[in-house]
């Protein structure tokens, strides 16, 4: 992971399997989830879900959505917000793609990871 002032590279948008993730370790806090829809599309949230703090990154990616391997809470990767009738958000972090390559705010890593 290289690190400009704005932006984390990340690494190519292949290392993130399609209805997949990957994780990013961040010092001091809780790990960031990478996902990558079946579109090719790649959202970034806190690796925790709002419900019972189980890891996104083990869940299943189906559409826009992942489901909480614990108790099965489908969490919009857009908008980090549960959905359905449960209720509670996971902070999200922005993405952009340049060049095949995947960038995650630096500023919003931090302080969702915090």
């Amino acid at each position: 992971m290289t690190t400009t002032a704005e932006w984390l590279d990340i690494g190519w948008i292949d290392q993130i399997p399609v209805r997949g993730s990957r994780t990013v370790q961040v010092e001091g806090g809780d790990d960031i989830a990478l996902f990558r829809t079946a579109e090719g599309k790649v959202f970034a949230l806190l690796d925790r879900c709002p419900h019972k703090h189980g890891r996104l990154s083990q869940g299943i990616v189906h559409g826009g959505a992942v489901a909480c391997p614990l108790h099965n809470w489908r969490i919009s990767l857009s908008t980090g917000e549960a959905l359905g009738e449960d209720k509670g958000c996971t902070p999200t972090v922005p993405v952009k793609i340049d060049g095949g390559r995947v960038l995650i705010c630096r500023a919003s890593t931090l302080k969702a990871a915090a």
